[in-house]
């Protein structure tokens, strides 16, 4: 049921990411529009995380479990009935809702059922490969899909799942709680939300309309202001939503920058990656995603002997070298063009994911691992949210760095293909004011060729920046976990899962 979960949590990622253009087509959206179609969907995971993990504590997680699974199926028929971008977004708000429920959610009832963090290693593995398996064949359902029918039709495959899902967990799933000197941390849980939200906000207007607007200052001013209330109220609260002594431990630290960094590439990396096939290359989605399940497919993959690894080889030498491949991958890329061919551009696709699959399993197993065991529900959700953190800044960072690049790039690359100056006038207002994906729609005469092709041109030097900033990303990265990430210290006997302890402010976490 935890895998099931974390599939339907993450199917609208690359569902969404491989049909980007053709929502872009069809609903005139501009390039910051498109970002807020991805971050209506992670940004309530990030802002909601562990509010949710908190909840499943007190409440009972088979009911949390229960709740993300009917707001993902509620998000999934507002997108398939939505007709413009506003309600694309509330759609996929209302699935982020329900994904928010389900990351955490079902890795605590994991720990529930295995306790003893050695053998409950293995079954995180088969939840990271679930995770992993609803991003390969997302995209290519939206591929299959969108050769036939509309774009809305990607949603429809969530409902049935998830109401299937719904019934047999009523019958089937155990529940467990952990009430005692639990509750839900409002003063925490509002600074959070407001610092996440604004933050993201503020970058993904930033991108479009320029940083020095009151608006974007104001926004990103508050996301720090909040971030800072965050830090004082957790440390004061006797029930913290995210207890700060958690990152005492080097451990859950490395992990959680490994979580926010990667995932802030990963997600970033769909988005860009799906305009420059349907910008650039000008290929229909199966095309598209088949070329970018050579990133999810391999992930995949790669997940199952990684998962066995994990009792052979340091966490610290698998995360470490993924993110190095991960980072040569995203490198290796920056040479790319217009006329790449599949072949020239699978096998880098597919060291990508070799990487990202080297990452994401002993990455989530370390961070509940490396705290006490009544704590791993806490360091679940925590490691969660720096992960949808990620994905939220992903599309919004990465998406405000192509866009300027771009625009800054069009000038120039407009002037070189020698498109006059009345058209290129055109062109670049169109760009900047309804997103560089309107300018195709330009009807420029003999100048549109030329035209698209310096589109073409200023989209690859802004998707270089984007994959130049996120390679050194990973580096970082992978210098942090390579410097932080030690081996666990022997745990404490668990206590029994009928009479879970509560997961108590902590006067210590080891270091481990």
């Amino acid at each position: 049921m935890a895998c099931l979960g974390v599939f339907v949590a993450y199917l609208p990622v690359t569902t969404v990411s491989v049909s980007l253009p053709a929502i872009q087509r069809a609903l005139g959206a501009s390039t910051s529009q498109l970002s807020w179609v991805s971050d209506a969907f992670v940004l309530p995971m990030a802002a909601l995380i562990l509010t949710t993990g908190v909840w499943g504590d007190v409440h009972g997680r088979k009911r949390v479990f229960q709740t993300g699974m009917a707001l993902c199926a509620l998000g999934a028929a507002i997108s398939l009935m939505s007709d413009t971008v506003q309600w694309l977004w509330a759609g996929q708000a209302f699935s982020g809702l329900g994904a928010a429920a389900l990351l955490p959610t079902t890795l605590a009832l994991i720990s529930h059922a295995v306790p003893d963090h050695r053998e409950r290693g293995k079954y995180i593995g088969l939840w990271a490969m679930a995770l992993m398996g609803s991003l390969a064949v997302g995209s290519l359902i939206a591929g299959v899909l969108l050769e036939h029918v509309a774009w809305r039709w990607i949603f429809l495959l969530p409902i049935p799942v998830s109401l299937v899902v719904l019934v047999v967990a009523a019958f089937l799933l155990p529940d467990s709680r952990a009430p005692h000197g639990r509750r839900l941390d409002w003063p925490g849980q509002i600074s959070a939300a407001v610092a996440v939200t604004a933050v993201v906000y503020g970058v993904i207007e930033g991108g479009a309309d320029g940083f020095g607007e009151p608006a974007v200052v104001t926004a990103l001013v508050l996301g720090v202001v909040a971030a800072a209330v965050f830090v004082v109220v957790e440390r004061r609260s006797a029930s913290p939503m995210l207890d700060l002594a958690l990152f005492r431990s080097p451990a859950f630290t490395a992990t959680a920058l490994v979580a926010m960094i990667s995932f802030l590439g990963l997600i970033g990396f769909f988005f860009v990656l799906s305009l420059y096939f349907g910008m650039v290359q000008h290929l229909t989605t199966i095309e598209a995603a088949l070329r970018m399940v050579m990133v999810t497919g391999v992930s995949l993959l790669a997940g199952l002997p990684v998962g066995r690894l994990m009792h052979r080889v340091s966490p610290r030498v698998l995360i470490t070298t993924g993110l190095v491949l991960a980072a040569g991958a995203m490198f290796l890329l920056t040479d790319v063009d217009a006329h790449t061919s599949y072949v020239s551009i699978a096998w880098r696709l597919a060291l990508l994911g070799l990487g990202m699959g080297a990452v994401i399993t002993p990455m989530t197993a370390s961070a509940v691992s490396s705290v006490p065991y009544q704590l791993a529900g806490m360091a679940a959700a925590g490691n969660n949210a720096f992960r949808q953190l990620g994905g939220a800044l992903g599309p919004a960072v990465l998406g405000a760095l192509l866009t300027t690049r771009a625009l800054d790039a069009l000038p120039g690359r407009l002037t070189d293909a020698g498109v006059p100056a009345e058209a290129s006038a055109r062109v670049l207002d169109t760009a900047r004011e309804q997103g560089l994906g309107a300018v195709a729609g330009l009807r420029l005469d003999a100048a549109t060729g030329p035209a698209l092709s310096a589109l073409g041109d200023s989209f690859l030097d802004g998707m270089r920046l984007c994959l130049t900033v996120s390679a050194s990303l990973a580096l970082l990265a992978a210098l942090a976990c390579a410097v932080l990430l030690r081996p666990a210290a022997k745990q404490a006997a668990p206590a029994s899962p009928a009479t879970e302890e509560p997961p108590a402010r902590l006067a210590s976490v080891p270091v481990s």
